[in-house]
């Protein structure tokens, strides 16, 4: 079918706004790759591409920066407030779906309300609540916040997700003898994989690379993490070490970019699909 002079002109300026939309969207990562791989400090040195490639500030982070104190902290931290917020989210998200309880509509309500409100309005009254509690310059005060805002954070979609799986795989399981318990265990948990991946990686991700929070709370060396780490480490250095910076930004992005390429595969497998006939 041929096709008319403006419809391929309109596609063609479509085309054209989306590459360069994504250009412009690619470029600050790959200045910052390819600037990890300059010698010298600054960003501007050179032109985009080296023209020779080093590894020295790659050595550098291991040698003369706590990078791997930092590391470690921090992949604690994210694995943590990954591991509880999401026990957290999937009992919340569950009983809010499948039960009817008094308070309920309010509850939804409250936490529609929260979500409203950016979380740094809070930093506040969670510093002094964490001061009280003596969790300051603990990476516990770090876990118990990202876990209980990543229920506020991702409610809805995993109680939406739960509204989408037929009850009738619940009476089936009902009828053959299984408890509320081992039904949640059996079947809905492994029928809530992609949306249990797609939150354990939103939870992690958002404890991986904080920095406002983590700021706050954390006051020695050894208890940073890698985005206050960095940031300590350019302002002690009186932002010299740029292209230091840049190669500790990029080995930042890796366990995050590796974690979403092992899991991509549970965001798209259709579980629930073809579970329940008629």
């Amino acid at each position: 079918m041929n096709r008319r002079p403006s419809t391929i002109m309109k596609l063609s300026a479509t085309y054209l706004v989306l590459v360069i939309l994504t250009c412009i969207s690619l470029f600050p990562a790959i200045w910052i790759v390819l600037s990890s791989f300059k010698s010298g400090n600054s960003l501007f040195s050179e032109t985009l591409i080296p023209r020779q490639f080093t590894l020295v500030h790659y050595a550098d982070l291991f040698s003369k920066t706590q990078y791997p104190v930092w590391f470690m902290n921090t992949l604690k931290v994210a694995a943590l407030s990954t591991l509880f917020g999401t026990f957290l989210l999937l009992l919340t998200s569950y009983a809010i779906s499948r039960y009817r309880f008094a308070g309920r509509k309010t509850s939804l309500t409250t936490l529609l309300v929260l979500q409203m409100f950016p979380g740094f309005m809070a930093m506040i009254a969670i510093y002094v609540l964490l001061n009280t509690m003596g969790l300051l310059n603990s990476h516990w005060a770090l876990v118990l916040v990202y876990s209980s805002g990543a229920v506020i954070a991702n409610v809805f979609v995993a109680k939406g997700f739960f509204d989408t799986i037929p009850r009738s795989l619940e009476e089936a399981a009902k009828i053959d003898g299984a408890s509320h318990m081992r039904i949640f265990v059996s079947v809905m948990i492994p029928l809530s994989k992609p949306m249990l991946t797609y939150a354990s990686l939103m939870i992690f991700n958002g404890a991986f690379v904080d920095f406002i929070f983590a700021d706050l709370v954390l006051r020695t060396e050894e208890q940073r993490t890698l985005a206050v780490g960095l940031y300590r480490m350019v302002s002690q250095r009186n932002s010299t070490e740029f292209t230091l910076f840049a190669a500790g930004a990029v080995l930042v992005a890796l366990p995050v970019t590796m974690l979403f390429i092992f899991l991509q595969r549970f965001l798209v497998d259709g579980l629930t699909a073809g579970a329940s006939k008629g």
